[in-house]
């Protein structure tokens, strides 16, 4: 008999601590937007992106994406790229692309032909982008190691086989310097001085790796001849370094100290010229126990590190500083069927990451003080390969993926960062020291206020690619004008915003019809659920209620 009460005991205490989670997972997450606590400017951040292979750039698809990317935006989009000087005839592969824009006669002369080149830099500023011209990689004829030259790497295959003559020094510098100089003054007699003084220009990639086979001091070397060339060839050019990876802190301190304080190799001056800061962060996804586990931590951590890096130097307080690369994981040609891990590309758990991530990248520039004015989204598309391959890229054979409609609600935001609250939203040290790894999902807003209109952007975030339920969230907005205020709701989940899911619903076609293709494009871009609604608002403020599924992310725009 005692048994049984204790046995009655204990299920009973189950039950009540089962409700008791059950009803705390279904209460309301609140967010509260204050339109009249202004944090600092909205900077587009979210307008960078690059890629390995540069001849996708005038390709069909890489034309389209391009189109529908300056479309996005309400300021001009930056482009940065690998491989503009790399020899090669323009074919492309995988993490590979060419420009020949240099070769050497048989005595040893150089050849400038900047026909590829141009027509990259062109496909940019006919639709008003700008590059971030990434000066590299080395050119054969001035390879310390020259060979092999043109890599065969595939994926799944050692990453190692991606580093070859291209990532070496030069045999000789001043030939490389005038190469530089040349490339920069042909720039200046195409678009003018004024277009190219508009863009960034900045050296290499990765130094602190295998992306350069040569020394710590010979990246140094090279970054102040190729400094000298560009300001040579155009004084107001803007150019920067260095691009080093997620967890090279010393290699960037020890490359802003040499641009501060050390001896220039070419003019034998104090200093060399730097107008922009890069460097790189990634996260670390995982598979667990067969489900794809994010760590949005990680690539938190790099920006953090490196953020603190460059504020220990107070003269570069106001210095632009731009994230190279900053994604969920460090190969975007890597998909899913050789790297399980990176199952998450196609879906909303992409999309929703974006979202979260992105929020904590402005937050880290407030607590620092910093100028961050970009973050590389090294996300763009593969040409002629299979449908929804799982790349990290923002559209598969032309038909946009739901991670796009993210930056289109970024571009949708405009004016001042407001403040915003929320009971569910993970702390900002939180998120970097340990991740979106707890119980509950991040329940987060993002919101901005301009003249005639406000955005708030919601999320329900967690590392564990899992689906859920849609769960009500109630956001209150503070300061708006009394009267009519026009709410438009966009909305990227399972049902909306989302080709993959019409995609598998179609029995997942590897060569869809034409109107299947049509579908799909449609369903790529963004929705919005029902009609724009009138809200009535009194004493400036409104409560909104919508219903978020996890890996979902919504944007309350309001007009007036």
């Amino acid at each position: 008999m005692q048994y049984t009460r204790l046995l009655i005991t204990c299920l009973i205490g189950l039950l009540v601590t089962s409700i008791a989670k059950a009803q705390t997972a279904t209460s309301p997450a609140h967010l509260r937007v204050d339109l009249n606590t202004e944090i600092g400017p909205m900077k587009p951040i979210y307008a960078w992106f690059g890629y390995d292979e540069p001849n996708y750039t005038y390709m069909k698809d890489g034309k389209k994406l391009l189109t529908e990317l300056a479309a996005l935006s309400p300021v001009p989009v930056f482009v940065r790229a690998h491989n503009l000087l790399t020899t090669g005839d323009g074919t492309p592969a995988l993490k590979w692309g060419s420009t020949n824009a240099y070769t050497e006669d048989a005595s040893g002369k150089p050849v400038y032909d900047w026909t590829i080149v141009d027509r990259i830099f062109d496909t940019y500023v006919q639709r008003g982008m700008k590059p971030l011209a990434q000066i590299g990689f080395m050119p054969e004829a001035l390879s310390t190691h020259p060979q092999p030259y043109k890599h065969e790497w595939k994926p799944g295959a050692p990453y190692s086989k991606v580093w070859t003559g291209w990532a070496y020094p030069p045999k000789d510098y001043e030939k490389w310097a005038e190469l530089v100089y040349q490339w920069v003054k042909h720039c200046t007699e195409r678009y003018g001085n004024k277009e190219v003084e508009s863009w960034y220009w900045e050296l290499w990639n990765e130094p602190d790796i295998s992306y350069w086979r040569g020394t710590l001091p010979e990246y140094l070397k090279l970054y102040d001849y190729t400094a000298d060339a560009v300001k040579r060839a155009l004084p107001t050019a803007r150019m920067g370094g260095c691009d080093a990876t997620g967890g090279a802190q010393k290699f960037l301190d020890a490359f802003l100290k040499h641009c501060l304080q050390d001896t220039n190799y070419v003019t034998k001056k104090i200093g060399s010229p730097l107008d922009l800061i890069l460097f790189h962060a990634k996260g670390s996804p995982k598979v667990v126990d067969g489900r794809v586990v994010m760590n949005m931590g990680t690539q938190l951590r790099n920006i953090a590190n490196h953020l603190q890096i460059i504020a220990k130097y107070p003269q570069l307080k106001q210095i632009p500083i731009v994230i190279g690369e900053s994604d969920p994981e460090g190969c975007a040609a890597c998909g899913m069927m050789t790297n399980p891990e990176n199952a998450y590309r196609n879906g909303t758990m992409y999309s929703s990451y974006t979202a979260a991530s992105f929020a904590r990248k402005y937050a880290l520039m407030d607590q620092l003080g910093l100028n961050l004015i970009g973050a590389v989204s090294w996300s763009f598309e593969f040409e002629n390969q299979l449908w929804f391959a799982g790349f990290r890229d923002l559209a598969t054979n032309g038909v946009d993926k739901p991670v796009l409609n993210v930056f289109r609600m970024f571009g949708k935001m405009t004016g001042q960062r407001v403040k915003v609250e929320s009971n569910r939203m993970y702390e900002l040290k939180m998120a970097v020291d340990s991740s979106i790894r707890s119980r509950s999902t991040d329940v987060g807003g993002f919101a901005t206020k301009d003249k005639k209109s406000a955005a708030v952007m919601v999320w329900n975030y967690h590392d564990e690619d899992r689906q859920a339920p849609a769960e009500p969230i109630q956001v209150t907005v503070t300061g708006l004008p009394n009267g009519n205020v026009t709410l438009t709701q966009y909305r990227i989940d399972n049902e909306r915003s989302n080709s993959y899911e019409v995609w598998k619903k179609m029995g997942s076609p590897q060569q869809p019809t034409s109107a299947q293709i049509a579908q799909l494009e449609k369903a790529g871009q963004l929705e919005t659920i029902g009609k724009s609604q009138k809200l009535n608002v009194a004493s400036g403020t409104t409560d909104i209620r919508i219903d978020l599924p996890r890996q979902g992310v919504a944007l309350l725009k309001m007009d007036w």
